[in-house]
């Protein structure tokens, strides 16, 4: 009996370190590094997202790949400006009048934690719109310079790591909209880097994949050439779209946050960890053998 009892309170305690942290703003380490995640809806995420026609709404599917589940080490700011353990969809609270699936940001951030120990993750975007309304002044560029500051006064000190940019779709349906989204968008980063003070945040985009109007090509030729010191681009063309033709699938979602994260980590002096690469690999590693001795002896003990 007292054997038995031995074993419950070894499993116990395994499941206990495993269990993810209640996550509190004063809480927050302060090297906790902080992406914002801002653009419309393919930022946002529609990943899963599909028209119900017994219903005729828009739902998400709820499917939640690896790469997208919760990680006690991946945070992300709440419309309230709270953090909490991040959990698809990321922008739930954001973009509340479409319906939010997958989107690059949380596999981005499972590619990166075991980096930087903590990743917080600013969703900004809203889907459906054009980059005159991000241009400062502006109710979504106001909002998204507010959240971000939010985001370092709330956990202490945390520390601005880049930003995270996909739109223009809508861009693409006006001549005018496409000819002057270069210079609209030279402005919007350099506003934003000017406001956050921080005058080189490295920034990595997206080229569309594709566009709501014929003038696609002249959005992506200006976003893969801006001409600014540490912007970079990823390019989204050839990634599989929903049935809509417009937003991306899962698991292009989760293959573009990891080429968005490769994209990161090859920038010079971008990622410098906080911890030893090999301290998550270690406790995790740890624990799968605790529980695979665990089952081993329970095996030996009752059977």
């Amino acid at each position: 009996m007292t054997k038995n009892l031995f074993f419950l309170f070894f499993f116990i305690i395994i499941i206990f370190l495993q269990s993810p942290p209640r996550i509190q703003s004063q809480r927050i380490p302060r090297n906790i590094s902080i992406f914002i995640l801002a653009g419309q809806s393919n930022m946002a995420g529609r990943g899963g997202v599909y028209n119900d026609t017994a219903t005729n709404t828009t739902v998400w599917d709820g499917v939640i790949p690896l790469e997208c589940r919760p990680n006690p080490s991946i945070l992300r700011l709440t419309a309230k400006l709270k953090w909490e353990v991040a959990k698809e969809p990321l922008h739930v609270d954001i973009d509340v009048n479409k319906t939010n699936g997958i989107g690059p940001g949380m596999p981005f951030a499972d590619r990166l934690f075991y980096r930087f120990g903590q990743v917080g993750l600013v969703p900004c975007s809203i889907g459906g719109t054009k980059l005159s309304q991000w241009q400062k002044g502006e109710y979504l560029y106001e909002e998204t310079v507010r959240r971000a500051k939010a985001a370092v006064a709330s956990s202490g000190g945390g520390s601005y790591r880049g930003i995270l940019w996909y739109q223009g779709e809508s861009d693409t349906v006006d001549m005018v909209d496409a000819s002057v989204y270069k210079k609209r968008l030279v402005k919007f980063f350099s506003d934003l880097r000017s406001d956050l003070e921080q005058p080189n945040l490295p920034i990595v985009q997206v080229a569309l994949a594709t566009g709501a109007g014929p003038y696609l090509d002249a959005v992506r030729k200006a976003q893969l050439k801006t001409d600014l010191e540490n912007v970079y681009c990823v390019d989204a063309m050839g990634l599989p779209l929903e049935p809509d033709g417009l937003h991306l699938t899962t698991s292009s979602q989760v293959l573009l946050g990891q080429m968005l994260a490769k994209t990161f980590v090859d920038i010079p002096n971008s990622a410098k960890t906080t911890v030893p690469l090999y301290l998550p690999l270690l406790v995790s590693s740890l624990c799968s053998l605790y529980y695979l001795i665990f089952f081993e002896v329970l095996r030996h003990t009752f059977l």
